[in-house]
């Protein structure tokens, strides 16, 4: 039996009220999974809790069969995290901090040294290689975050809006660079407001509605659910998401 890149359950978090509630994700091992939802629906909070960032009030999280919250360490040991925030280094170049984050993990230094330079190229970074990261727009500390993620080789790779900022050109780069991860066995869990990503590129959607996972499948599936054959993904969403909010009592919080 295949062991699954994610498993959450009854994962539920708090602020005031409830931003996840009781959740239930399985993410299969070598997939490209999408969880979309509208803003405030508990997508960042859910994949927060699950790089290891956000404990929980309530519930598990499995990473490739290791428990999260009790061996934490482990778990991260497998796993990315790059937010629509990139927080780099300004005063290193990206090869500095590459070479730094790869040191962190322990790989030796010719190791991290060709992972660095392989990932520069590989996304487009070479011509600023050597330049420190201060001076870099939005789109490019993206691409250097992303590359400090991707350093030490993760098998689940969880990215939060991970175009923002990022011009086509740019953008064409990364879905490349995140393709091929794909390719070579990773998993990744992409949370984007860009839906015709999403429709693309992932080969199971989640759609989250109030803390809670109301909608999942391929696109076919989820037209199915919406009663939709032959609609855009768009248009799925936001039925189900529409649906939803319908079955909320009035004067119930949303």
């Amino acid at each position: 039996m295949t062991v699954a890149a994610l498993e959450a359950r009854g994962l539920s978090k708090a602020f005031g009220r409830p931003a996840v509630d009781h959740l239930d994700l399985t993410v299969r091992a070598g997939e490209f999974y999408a969880l979309l939802g509208p803003n405030g629906a508990g997508k960042t909070t859910t994949l927060r809790m699950v790089a290891g960032l956000l404990r929980p009030d309530a519930g598990a999280i499995s990473i490739f069969g290791i428990d999260a919250l009790a061996s934490p360490t482990a778990a991260k040991a497998m796993t990315a995290w790059v937010s629509d925030e990139p927080l780099i280094y300004d005063k290193l170049t990206p090869l500095e901090y590459l070479e730094f984050v790869a040191g962190l993990w322990g790989i030796a230094a010719d190791e991290a040294e060709a992972r660095a330079e392989a990932l520069v190229d590989a996304l487009g970074l070479t011509p600023h290689a050597s330049e420190r990261c201060e001076g870099f727009s939005k789109g490019m500390r993206q691409k250097v975050a992303l590359a400090g993620a991707l350093v030490h080789d993760p098998k689940l790779i969880i990215l939060d809006e991970p175009l923002t900022g990022l011009d086509a050109g740019a953008a064409r780069i990364v879905k490349g660079v995140l393709v091929e991860r794909v390719r070579a066995g990773a998993t990744i869990i992409l949370t984007t407001h860009i839906l015709e990503v999403a429709e693309r590129m992932a080969e199971r959607i989640g759609v989250i509605a109030r803390g809670r996972l109301i909608a999942e499948g391929t696109l076919d599936e989820l037209r199915a659910q919406a009663g939709q054959r032959g609609s855009s993904l768009e248009d799925v969403f936001l039925d189900l998401v529409e649906r939803d909010d319908a079955l909320v009592p009035d004067g119930a919080p949303t």
